[in-house]
């Protein structure tokens, strides 16, 4: 059984997940306001993997007989100067997601709850690939600012990434 305090993190977390979802969404939204279409598919992908590790959670609480208990998600910003500004907030966020996900696993370990000990692993090494990523990001938006051929083809690249759901998210 969890305890009251891990069930209160954990449906934190569930609605930390809904509101990044909302934070890439916003970002997508703002990309193809600017024409960006590859990179606000990018984005779309993030807000889809966001949703997915928000169901993680929900399936996780669910599998543990706890009750996911949604709340108000904040308003997300909904405008970005340019785009590294964009790639900045994101590794900013992503960064947040860490300490949060490290905490939930500290959390974890110092309940003796070895079951969300063990989920917590697969959360640590998607926030690994996910800053080293968004770091990528960065390096490529810097080497070609100011160059809006550049910039063109970062957005033809990003458009060509696939949204592939994590193992063991529910499909409906």
């Amino acid at each position: 059984m969890l305890s009251q305090k891990l069930q209160e993190a954990l449906n934190a977390q569930v609605n930390a997940e809904l509101w990044s979802a909302n934070f890439y969404l916003a970002m997508a939204l703002d990309a193809e306001h600017k024409e960006f279409r590859g990179i606000a598919h990018w984005f779309y992908v993030q807000y889809r993997e966001e949703l997915d590790h928000a169901r993680i959670f929900m399936d996780y609480l669910n599998a543990r007989d706890v009750k996911v208990e949604l709340k108000a998600i904040e308003a997300v910003p909904t405008s970005w100067a340019d785009v590294p500004a964009m790639f900045r907030d994101t590794l900013a966020h992503e960064r947040t997601v860490t300490e949060a996900i490290n905490s939930l696993a500290l959390l974890a370990r110092e309940e003796n709850d070895f079951a969300t000990v063990n989920r917590m692993g697969w959360f640590i090494e998607e926030q690994i690939e996910e800053e080293e990523n968004v770091r990528a990001l960065i390096h490529a938006a810097d080497a070609v600012e100011g160059n809006k051929y550049g910039l063109f083809m970062l957005d033809q690249q990003l458009g060509q990434r696939a949204y592939s759901a994590p193992q063991g998210v529910s499909k409906e």
